[in-house]
């Protein structure tokens, strides 16, 4: 599903990344822990498509995503990749299942095909009744269920989750640690986590530890 290979990033003299390689199977959850400034988020930001390494080459679905032209590039991450953060981002003046919509209609699906499988994902992830509450009107675990459906509502290849659960209490962290589980089952993505959480990562198909920019 995804294949990394001699990843490096540099910001001004600091080597972050040292020539990472890295794959993922289909279907498989994979979580990436060390200690902050390891370049565990530099490492998921480049994975994602959403900054470029200095050298290497990362692939997803066999396609060099790096060969892409930007609007190429931007079209492929919008149907092929989801992303979950510790921070919602989720738009305070929308609605959850307007919220969620939003990258099918950016993807060009008809507002009634993307309500309706927005409504389904809600659903699927306990929030059928929350469905026209705004942001502010929900828990912060419920903030993230909505950012997680958000993620999944173009059936992407694979999922990027930046410490999905970091600003949750414990009873919410499992919740929000079993549904991601729960949702590979059901929908079948590929999924990558950073994470700080040892619960959440043991619960992981792999555990992959970085330390100055290398696995180890």
């Amino acid at each position: 599903m995804i294949t990394a290979s001699s990843i490096t990033k540099r910001y001004g003299t600091v080597e972050v990344l040292k020539g990472i390689d890295f794959y993922a199977k289909e279907k498989e959850v994979i979580s990436i822990v060390g200690a902050s400034g390891a370049g565990k988020s530099t490492l998921l930001q480049i994975l994602g498509s959403l900054s470029r390494p200095d050298s290497g080459k990362v692939y997803i679905d066999n396609i060099d995503i790096f060969s892409l032209s930007a609007d190429k590039l931007s079209d492929f991450r919008n149907r092929h990749i989801g992303f979950v953060f510790q921070f919602h981002h989720l738009l305070p003046e929308f609605t959850a299942l307007e919220n969620v919509m939003i990258p099918a209609l950016i993807g060009k699906v008809s507002s009634q095909q993307a309500k309706d499988k927005a409504t389904e994902i809600l659903q699927n992830v306990g929030l059928g009744e929350r469905l026209n509450h705004k942001p502010s009107e929900l828990s912060g675990g419920e903030q993230q269920r909505v950012a997680i459906a958000r993620a999944i509502i173009n059936n992407p290849s694979v999922i990027f989750a930046d410490e999905p659960s970091g600003n949750l209490d414990s009873r919410t962290k499992q919740e929000i640690h079993k549904l991601f589980f729960d949702l590979r089952d059901m929908y079948g993505q590929t999924i990558i986590i950073v994470t700080h959480d040892n619960e959440l990562a043991t619960m992981s198909d792999r555990i992959l530890k970085m330390k100055d920019g290398l696995f180890i």
